[in-house]
């Protein structure tokens, strides 16, 4: 089963992961990458637990065949 991931959410994804390799992550960025992971995973009808595990591995670990 493919994990389908909004552009959005992996902007979000990726100003949280920036702010903390800086060690700057905020309670704010963190709640709203939540929020939104979780309003993702309802409205797609998706696995919350896959959609945050598939967005954390394209963010962090990008397929250097894309982008």
């Amino acid at each position: 089963m493919t994990i389908e991931l909004s552009d959005e959410l992996i902007e979000l994804e990726r100003a949280a992961w920036a702010e903390q390799q800086e060690n700057g992550l905020t309670v704010e960025t963190a709640a709203r990458v939540q929020a939104a992971i979780t309003a993702h995973a309802e409205a797609t009808e998706q696995s919350r637990y896959d959609v945050e595990m598939e967005l954390k591995r394209v963010v962090r670990h990008p397929d250097p065949d894309t982008d």
